[in-house]
């Protein structure tokens, strides 16, 4: 049986499809690859691709991808409403066909070494493709986003699995890569009847696993508790597993969740 993986890099670029179409080409350059679908946001300023294939081809490409976007995105310039840490921000590999999951790990983790040496981006490891319990959820990995990794990269506790430790040259204009190995993932947006950030990310806060930060009187302005060793204490939401944040979209004049 044929063996088939398929890749969602999200990259750090929505408005630009010059940028965009130079990083689809180096995707499209791999034989027996085959670009899905392309995602573009302006307010996100993020494209989200998806392409399937054999898993050497895949890794193939999605390692071409990435060399690409670190060349054509320069991340101390970016802006946009999603989180990022990253000219390529998150890099799953996702089993289709004939495929276990613990294969699609090592694959996974071998272009994560790879990217690691040769293009000298910082790797983060997250989900399946962990190589500890904490990095697992992908916003514990990308916390800080782009602008704390100088703080992220020198903290032992979250040394890169692959990659360098600090803020080389490359590492200023490429970011950082949270890499992992995954099941499907259903991604959605909701329009709200509201301009305000706050009410969607309150609901966000109240729906995802993560939750909400705790805090003494007023839930939404109030002192945030801390445990401790000073981190925030949270209080779980409604739904495991689901993943949710809130933010304003400028074209259309209305918040989303």
């Amino acid at each position: 049986m044929n063996k088939i993986i398929e890749c969602v890099p999200n990259f750090s670029e929505g408005r630009d499809r010059r940028i965009i179409d130079k990083i689809l080409e180096a995707i499209k350059s791999v034989d027996g690859v085959k670009l899905i679908d392309v995602d573009p946001g302006k307010a996100t300023n993020r494209t989200v691709v998806t392409f399937v294939g054999a898993p050497d081809e895949v890794c193939e490409a999605a390692f071409r991808a990435v060399k690409m976007a670190a060349e054509v995105i320069d991340m101390s310039k970016h802006h946009g409403e999603h989180p990022r840490f990253g000219a390529t921000d998150v890099l799953p590999l996702i089993p289709i066909k004939g495929i276990s999951m613990e294969e699609t790990v090592e694959y996974a983790r071998k272009l994560g070494k790879r990217i690691g040496a040769e293009l000298g981006i910082p790797i983060f490891c997250y989900e399946f493709a962990a190589s500890e319990e904490k990095r697992r959820n992908l916003a514990n990995c990308r916390a800080g986003e782009y602008e704390g990794l100088p703080q992220k990269l020198v903290d032992p506790a979250w040394k890169p699995d692959f990659g360098p430790a600090e803020m080389t040259p490359q590492v200023v204009k490429s970011g950082a890569i949270a890499l992992s190995a995954r099941n499907f993932l259903i991604a959605y947006n909701v329009n709200l009847n509201t301009t305000s950030t706050r009410w969607a990310n309150s609901i966000a806060f109240d729906i995802r696993e993560k939750g909400r930060v705790k805090r003494e009187g007023n839930s939404l302005t109030g002192k945030i508790i801390k445990d401790n060793l000073g981190n925030a204490v949270y209080t779980l939401g409604l739904l495991k597993g689901v993943k949710g944040i809130g933010w304003y979209i400028e074209e259309y004049g209305i918040a989303q969740l």
